[in-house]
């Protein structure tokens, strides 16, 4: 159960890497297809197809993790101003 709860929490850092797996898999096989093509023209298809998903995946996967950073660094902060605020309420 602890780990279905990560995962609920934590939902933007595991897609982010299931999305950033897909975008390596993604790349490894359009250039295993575009290595088996003998002409140019037979390589383009996989390039355009798994190097330009890929990327895109691993974009995706970048921007969720550095959101999922960033929600945790506001998150710190929200908690050190609640902290300031109640010290600043006592005296008075």
């Amino acid at each position: 159960m602890n780990g279905r709860r990560w995962l609920r929490n934590q939902w933007d850092r595991t897609v982010a890497v299931a999305a950033t797996l897909v975008g390596g898999l993604a790349i490894l096989f359009g250039w295993l297809g575009a290595s088996d093509a003998k002409l140019t023209t037979e390589q383009l298809p996989y390039l355009a197809s798994g190097a330009v998903f890929g990327l895109f995946a691993l974009g995706i996967g970048a921007t969720l993790w550095l959101s999922a950073d960033l929600r945790d660094e506001w998150r710190k902060l929200e908690e050190i101003n609640q902290g300031l605020q109640a010290d600043r309420d006592r005296g008075r």
